[in-house]
């Protein structure tokens, strides 16, 4: 018989392989929101599609814009003594927590928990979502991650598939945010790169870590995920680990064009990308068939 909190369906696994993932959401910290928000907005030419008043429990204010059908997550404190508080004093502005979505985001919490490979430090069980978040200690490259899923349902069929499909970070009106992704189909999230901290040059044996704890497959030194890619820069004296760049592509010569103008008129521009949330952007131009993953 389970004992008590336990399904009568639950396993813990004694090997379980890499895992179809994707990186659904990346999350920064920025002392000024507002500031982040416009610059963002503007220069991206997205819109904001969503305020979670639930992250005021972390002493934070957010908000959520889309890349097509993911996200970029803005936080900011609120209270003192806050995780992404303390991480803004040590760093300032830039990467607080990469967000990735798989299958089946509950037996990956029982291998990870039952092999000791990263601790849980939050999560929930709520209808078709599971969430959890894990403590960076032990996971190079200076992110919190957090590993999520939703089970599939009549109306979301193929949750990891559908590059439009529900997200629980973005609330319960999908009719409405949805529309924001849509709008914002021409963008794709290609990409980003973490540095490992100083001394630390195993830039390898970081995506074979996060390999082996979050399930997502390699392309050589590379993470590949079913639809981008995150890669490890090594460790250097006086730089901070941490999230060093995004890439964005952009599909429609004129839309790619028009991001750079406004980047450069805001004077956001450095050598061949763009400074914002104290992170690298850069955009390429892409011309795929966007409608999937």
């Amino acid at each position: 018989m389970p004992g008590p909190g336990e399904s009568s369906k639950s396993k813990v696994p004694g090997k379980l392989g890499p895992a179809p993932t994707r990186l659904r959401q990346i999350a920064l910290a920025v002392k000024d929101l507002e500031q982040a928000r416009r610059e963002l907005t503007h220069v991206i030419g997205t819109q904001v599609i969503f305020e979670d008043p639930a992250v005021a429990q972390f002493g934070l204010k957010n908000f959520l814009v889309p890349l097509g059908g993911d996200l970029v997550e803005v936080v900011s404190p609120i209270q003192n003594n806050t995780t992404a508080g303390r991480l803004l004093d040590k760093r300032g502005d830039g990467g607080y927590m990469i967000i990735m979505q798989t299958e089946d985001a509950k037996e990956r919490r029982e291998y990870i928990e039952a092999n000791h490979l990263s601790k849980v430090i939050w999560g929930y069980e709520h209808d078709d979502v599971v969430c959890a978040q894990y403590h960076p200690k032990g996971l190079q490259g200076g992110m919190m991650a957090e590993l999520d899923s939703h089970a599939p349902t009549k109306n979301n069929p193929t949750p990891l598939k559908d590059r439009f499909s529900p997200w629980h970070a973005c609330g319960p009106n999908y009719a409405k945010y949805s529309e924001g992704m849509k709008r914002t189909s021409h963008l794709t999230l290609e990409g980003c790169v973490l540095r490992l901290a100083p001394g630390d040059l195993g830039h390898e044996a970081a995506a074979r870590r996060w390999e082996e704890v979050f399930g997502v497959g390699r392309s050589r030194d590379l993470l590949a995920f079913t639809n981008a890619r995150l890669g490890f820069v090594r460790g250097q004296d006086g730089q901070r680990d941490g999230l060093v760049s995004v890439t964005v592509g952009v599909n429609g010569t004129r839309e790619f064009q028009e991001i750079l103008n406004r980047a450069s008129k805001a004077g956001l521009c450095g050598d061949g990308f763009i400074n914002m949330c104290g992170i690298r952007w850069y955009f390429v131009l892409t011309g795929r068939d966007l409608a999937k993953l």
